[in-house]
């Protein structure tokens, strides 16, 4: 009496995630930059007062966020 069995790798059996590709981490570098920017914008040159400055950036990084994961799971199910 013969099992047959399929070979399953490693990765597909944890389930884990596919790996993030360099262009994602760049795109997400480059958003954290322009946040900063935005932040020293609004405290610096707006002179908003810092709560108010951290609070427009956190708030402006929370929205992108947002439509990241609208954008992420559309694609998903896509699939």
């Amino acid at each position: 009496m013969t099992v047959e069995q399929e070979v399953i790798s490693e990765r597909e059996r944890a389930g884990s995630p596919e790996p993030v590709s360099t262009a994602t981490v760049v795109a997400y570098a480059v958003v954290g930059v322009i946040l900063f920017g935005w932040f020293l914008f609004g405290w610096l040159v707006l002179q908003q007062g810092f709560v108010d400055s951290v609070g427009e950036a956190l708030g402006t990084a929370f929205g992108l966020l947002l439509a990241v994961a609208i954008i992420g799971s559309v694609r998903r199910s896509r699939r």
